[in-house]
């Protein structure tokens, strides 16, 4: 059986290999990303291993099936960028990553908090010029600060209970009730209350139609003057372009995003030997208080292999007739 493994790097590659793929399955991978004119690729493959910045439009996924596709093996947890009504109707069986290291995007949360708290890429940079001054590099204490999670799964809760363990005060938004919230010393409340009342924002909700650009202008006015926002979750959680208004007043008082709404042709590539082509983010890059990593929050040894792990069982179990972590479009 052959799998073609698309948008795959050196990582990827080391992974899959070190988690023992059977003999008989021929594993080839393919640091192009998945589109129209790079389906062909996968002509032959049963299995085609696709990532987040791949394109799984119908088109894309029809071509795959008339090259002999049978499945899409996901190396996500998110679907946002299937055509899984397309997918249903070619025949197409999309399977998952449900969950990998959820302590991976937290952590890296976390990270993003307290490096723009301190100031700690500023302070870096300005060390390694010879500059020692502190000036502009004050902090605040997370102790007693308010801390609102906005989507209470796993990511979520983790999360949560690392910036307890700060001593913050926790609140969390999602539209089911969130069990446990005792144990976290949590609390669970409305949608208005959380942007109102939050000193620090960690988006960790899905994306669907609901949730897009769910923090828009009007929500960003909503918040405390000097907020801090992070977004580990998905880009289009938030409408980009209106960050700028809100950080030029200083509404917005930091920002930390791993993941932007544009960023498909951008992240997990090297683009450093030509001009930034994207305003909104050369833009962002530009203000001191904003801090963006290239969507690297699932990158550890421990995510990567449950990653390589999960898919290749899920390919094994399509292959003996029992698919797991499969998704559905529901009823046509």
């Amino acid at each position: 059986m052959r799998v073609m493994v698309f948008s795959s790097k050196v990582y990827d590659r080391d992974s899959f290999l070190a988690a023992g793929a059977p003999a008989a399955w021929q594993l080839q991978f393919q640091e192009a990303h998945l589109r129209l004119d790079s389906a062909v690729l996968a002509q032959g493959c049963a299995v085609v291993c696709a990532f987040i910045n791949d394109d799984l439009s119908a088109a894309v996924l029809q071509q795959l099936a008339a090259g002999g596709t049978r499945l899409i093996a996901l190396r996500s947890a998110g679907y946002n960028h299937v055509d899984l009504a397309a997918a249903q109707r070619l025949g197409l069986t999309v399977v998952r990553v449900p969950a990998y290291s959820p302590h991976a995007v937290a952590e890296h949360a976390v990270a993003l908090v307290l490096a723009l708290n301190r100031h700690i890429h500023r302070a870096f940079n300005r060390t390694h010029e010879g500059d020692f001054s502190l000036h502009g590099l004050i902090g605040f204490d997370l102790q007693g600060k308010t801390v609102g999670v906005l989507g209470a799964g796993k990511i979520g809760l983790i999360f949560a209970r690392i910036m307890g363990g700060f001593g913050c005060r926790v609140i969390l938004y999602d539209p089911r009730p969130v069990a446990g919230l005792a144990e976290l010393g949590a609390q669970q409340v409305e949608l208005d209350r959380l942007i109102a009342d939050s000193d620090i924002i960690s988006l960790h909700c899905p994306l669907t139609e609901s949730s897009r650009h769910l923090i828009d202008a009007r929500r960003l006015a909503q918040m405390k003057p000097g907020v801090m926002l992070i977004n580990t979750g998905r880009g289009a959680l938030i409408d980009t372009p209106a960050l700028i208004d809100a950080l030029k007043s200083g509404q917005l008082g930091y920002l930390g995003l791993d993941v932007y709404e544009e960023e498909a042709e951008l992240f997990f590539e090297d683009c450093s030997d030509k001009p930034l082509q994207d305003d909104v983010l050369a833009r962002l890059l530009g203000f001191p208080n904003v801090l963006i990593t290239a969507h690297q929050a699932f990158l550890t040894h421990e995510a990567l292999r449950a990653i390589a792990c999960t898919t290749l069982d899920n390919i094994a179990a399509w292959a003996a007739g029992a698919p797991i972590n499969e998704l559905s479009a529901g009823p046509c």
